[in-house]
């Protein structure tokens, strides 16, 4: 292990210096020059944050030596603290996690399980599907991906519970995209405990973004609310009829 501290060491300096491109580059030389269970020691020594930095700068151009061998725990605890990079758009989580998670060799379930059984676990899979909230609604409570109604009830914890097992309505093949469809597919009917627990947190997140944006209107509505200052009442700037010159009237 000795022998790979230098490497290490300098994967994390340029992880530091921005330099993504040329810390994989290093981790790639050393599966070219020892093999790939060299590369997976080191990654196992590696921060998940040094992994993560990696990994989210996904190429659907190319593979990534680095995410075809990342195990499914080391992508747990990377995906868990992607949140750190406060990317709203989601998209590097979802380029990443399609990227791992459907790679020839993996078994889905395997690393959906290890991201289920990590603290913050379900809430980056509620991330994940943060931009397809209604159409994850109307698969829970249907079975289809037709988007549910904004303003529909939603099936209760306990609802979806009993739920759980049913038959598909939709097959796998039939929505095997390598992206969110086919995830929420494995979730629901292969790991449907999971599936709640994520949904629960993305409808409370849901929720939260709702009520922020009712009280920023509410907000806006409070600082234009129809009432005028005396000074300009007094100045003829909020009544401007009442100014009237014989001018203005032959107009």
């Amino acid at each position: 292990m000795s022998k790979h501290l230098a490497l290490i060491e300098k994967t994390q300096s340029l992880i530091a210096a921005g330099d993504i491109v040329g810390a994989e580059s290093a981790l790639v030389g050393l599966a070219d020059a020892e093999g790939d269970g060299a590369l997976m020691v080191v990654l196992e020594q590696l921060p998940a944050k040094d992994v993560l930095a990696v990994i989210r700068e996904y190429d659907n151009s190319r593979e990534s030596v680095v995410g075809l061998l990342v195990t499914p725990a080391q992508f747990a605890r990377a995906v868990v603290i992607e949140k750190l990079y406060k990317d709203l758009t989601r998209t590097h989580l979802r380029g990443m996690v399609n990227a791992v998670i459907f790679r020839e060799d993996a078994d889905p379930v395997e690393f959906l399980t290890a991201i289920g059984d990590i603290e913050g676990g379900s809430e980056a899979l509620a991330d994940y599907f943060s931009d397809q909230w209604s159409r994850i609604e109307g698969f829970a409570r249907s079975g289809s991906f037709e988007p549910a109604d904004e303003y529909g009830k939603m099936l209760s914890q306990s609802a979806l519970l009993a739920s759980a097992w049913e038959k598909p309505r939709v097959q796998q093949d039939e929505i095997a995209d390598r992206d969110w469809m086919e995830l929420a597919w494995i979730l629901r009917y292969e790991l449907p405990d999971l599936f709640i627990e994520m949904l629960m947190v993305l409808r409370a997140k849901v929720s939260a973004h709702q009520q922020a944006a009712s009280d920023e209107e509410g907000d806006d509505e409070a600082e234009d609310d129809g009432k005028v200052e005396t000074g300009d009442t007094d100045r003829g700037k909020a009544t401007p009829t009442a100014r009237e010159s014989d001018e203005e009237s032959a107009i």
